[in-house]
Parts: C-alpha cells; structure tokens; sequence
C-alpha cells in the first residue's frame, strides 16, 4: 500500500512540475535556467537575463502565478503557459529589475502567531 502524501508534498510535487514544464519551454527559447531548490526546500528556476542576472522564478499555487518578483510586472499566471513563457522570456531579455528580489510567499504560521498574542 502506498502511503498518501500530505498536502504540503503533494503542492510541492505540483510546484515541481510547473517548473519543469517552463523550463523546458525557455529553453526552447534559448533562455538560460537552472532548477533549483532553496535552503527552505522550495523548488524554483534561476534564470539569467542577457546581463548574466540571475532570478529565481518561483510558483505561487494560491494565485496561480509564476513570479520572479514583487512588483504587479513580476508575475504571470501559469494556466495560460504559452503566455508565461512569452512573458518571463520577454523579461529576461529586457533584463531583471535592479534591486533585491521581492517575494510574494505568505508564511500562515507568522499570521497565525500574530492572533494569538
């Protein structure tokens, strides 16, 4: 019997796929990225833009967005993956934002805790 695997994993795996299936896809294009998956074990790709900068595109399975970025232009939804594609392609050769890298992941815990105080 194969033991279920928890919501968090089963996310995670999801995530893991996406991202898969976009690099693919950038790659196609000639678009330099690398999978990777950080210290707090979330799956992402670096990718370089025509400078040699490298961002981490992330998923966010809320929303439903690839992001590489906090700014409303950092983000795109990957249920159409032919227009992500186009447009984190498209950012890359403009080149990446200058400045450190926003993120969108809300940590539950951290709202939860600030409740309970």
């Amino acid at each position: 019997m194969r033991k279920s695997q928890s919501i968090e994993e089963q996310q995670r795996a999801y995530a893991e796929r996406l991202l898969l299936a976009l690099g693919e896809q950038l790659d196609e294009r000639g678009v330099t990225r690398v999978f990777v998956v950080t210290q707090e074990g979330r799956p992402a790709l670096d990718v370089t833009d025509g400078g040699g900068r490298v961002r981490r595109v992330f998923v966010h399975l809320p929303f439903c967005w690839f992001y590489w970025g906090d700014q409303q232009d950092e983000r795109v939804s990957f249920l159409q993956m032919a227009t992500a594609v186009d447009r984190i392609e498209e950012a890359a050769q403009a080149g990446w934002a200058e400045g450190e890298q926003g993120d969108l992941r809300v940590e539950l815990s951290k709202l939860l805790d600030a409740y309970r105080g």
